[in-house]
């Protein structure tokens, strides 16, 4: 007998069989009794090959239909899933799935058509799965799925991601907290937080711009499934079609990092004005620092519904600040959620409002670098608060403004300079789009100031227009934060989730 549909989290919230938890742009669909059976049937087949809590799974999939029953079925078995960028390299795939030690594999068709990934010398895999066509390498996941019982497991218990880090400043890292030990279906305090802020219920209807593999998509939408709300995927972002996404699906929140919203702004007007965006209620932005004009035109295009959130993949604290407090303090990435910040400099000493530090967080969730315990051990003070590297200041009102990250940090003639400032300061300049600044080596200074830039116009790129940016720069800031010297380039390298590469552009810049 088939089991009664029951809430994914055990929220005992009404579970309607008609209703869509999963809508691909595609137009196929996936219902909730749908979700629940096949997350049950996922959870049997890892029990079945002996996955007990605590295991680890790696998940090498595009975003599609089948991307979040995997998640459920290992959440709900309580293993760690490790998601993985798709447009990694194999070396990089292979390293990640080897370091999480994972004893499953489930891919699709069109990632093994990319190359060796799944025949690959991997350490730790017992069993692959392929979505779609199965080989003598790979089973197929859907067929396994199909001979198993859709009750739930007996002994239920809550899993985990395990995300690597986006490797903007080195190999990425596997980011790694302990199994949830509350009860099963109780939502955390963090999830508590964000349901409160950002409006969440069994009534949102939420868009997926970004790739799943990434914590914040992954998460929200996990989240909005969880609470019954329907979740509405594109399998990557185009800013027309999201628009016409928006109207059609009655929208109600959705995820964009900064470029997206750079995309948007660049439709002609009248494209924008033609699409019924009324049903929104939340655009929420993170995971890169947004120009401060592109904000303020986002706002007056849509209206007082932004909200801007500052946290990392570790979830080592959050912040978040609303349309309306952002109006009043213009680049800030707002105030602390269900935790503390303390700005601190290299000696461990507090610093007062206004003056740049690490910020650290007193509060947040216990977290490790696997593999990496020196990592690890930096990212943790004396009196157990938590750092992910960010430089930045609080403001008298206790409001979090970001600098840059500590990796990134200038130190040219024994100042330092936070790149954060002087990028802002170019993206203003009318014939200006995007901008990356960082340090180079340099002789007598150690480091000299570079900034790499985006026109407009490509075609105006010269060693006029190049001097003209250094001079707009020493006009409002200290020489020594200013670019000694400025390059064009037709675009800046971002990863899929927004943030900019610049250790790519150092790389590239420092021979």
């Amino acid at each position: 007998m088939a089991p009664q549909p029951s809430d994914l989290l055990g929220r005992n919230l009404p579970i309607r069989q008609n209703k869509s938890a999963i809508i691909m742009i595609d137009g196929s669909e996936v219902t909730f009794d749908a979700l629940e059976a096949r997350s049950n049937q996922g959870a049997q087949l890892f029990r079945s090959l002996g996955l007990q809590p605590g295991d680890h799974i790696a998940i090498l999939l595009e975003n599609c239909e089948h991307f979040h029953q995997v998640c459920w079925a290992a959440h709900r078995s309580g293993l760690h899933y490790t998601p993985i960028s798709i447009h990694l390299k194999t070396n990089e795939i292979n390293h990640i799935i080897n370091d999480c030690e994972a004893t499953l594999l489930i891919t699709s068709t069109c990632q093994r058509e990319r190359g060796d990934i799944a025949d690959a010398n991997l350490d730790s895999v017992v069993h692959r799965f392929v979505i779609g066509k199965s080989d003598a390498m790979m089973r197929s996941w859907n067929d396994a799925i199909a001979e198993m019982p859709t009750d739930p497991i007996p002994d239920e218990v809550l899993g985990r991601d395990m995300i690597y880090s986006s490797g903007t400043t080195g190999l990425p890292k596997g980011i790694q907290r302990k199994l949830p030990t509350h009860n099963f279906g109780d939502p955390e305090p963090i999830e508590r937080q964000l349901t409160e802020q950002l409006g969440f219920s069994n009534e949102t209807r939420y868009l997926v711009v970004s790739p799943l593999y990434h914590s914040l998509p992954l998460r929200h939408s996990l989240l909005v499934q969880g609470l019954g709300g329907s979740t509405v995927i594109m399998n990557k972002f185009d800013a027309e079609q999201a628009l016409g996404l928006i109207e059609k699906y009655r929208i109600t929140h959705c995820f964009m990092v900064p470029t997206m919203f750079v995309r948007l702004l660049e439709l002609p007007e009248q494209v924008r004005a033609s699409y019924d965006l009324s049903s929104l209620q939340s655009v929420v932005h993170a995971a890169a620092p947004c120009p401060v004009a592109v904000k303020q035109a986002m706002l007056d295009w849509l209206g007082p519904i932004i909200i801007e959130i500052y946290g990392n993949t570790e979830e080592c604290g959050f912040t978040a600040i609303t349309s309306q407090e952002w109006i009043t303090h213009p680049g800030s990435v707002g105030k602390p959620l269900a935790c503390r910040l303390h700005i601190l400099d290299d000696h461990d000493r507090e610093l007062n409002p206004g003056e740049s530090g690490t910020v650290w967080i007193e509060g947040c969730n216990e977290f490790s670098y696997h593999n990496a315990p020196d990592k690890t051990a930096e990212s943790r003070n004396r009196r157990g608060w938590r750092t992910v590297g960010d430089i930045g200041y609080v403001d008298a009102d206790g409001y979090l403004y970001l600098s840059g990250r500590k990796n990134f940090t200038i130190i040219t003639g024994g100042v330092n300079v936070y790149p954060s400032e002087v990028e802002e300061l170019l993206r203003s300049h009318p014939k200006v789009s995007d901008a990356a600044v960082f340090g180079i080596p340099d002789p007598d200074l150690g480091e000299q100031v570079k900034a790499v830039v985006q026109l407009k116009d490509q075609s105006e790129s010269n060693a006029s227009l190049a001097a003209e940016l250094i001079g707009f720069c020493k006009a409002r800031l200290s020489s020594i934060k200013c670019p000694k010297s400025v390059d064009f380039d037709r675009e800046l390298p971002y990863s899929t989730t927004g943030k900019l590469l610049k250790r790519q552009l150092q790389q590239k810049y420092s021979h």
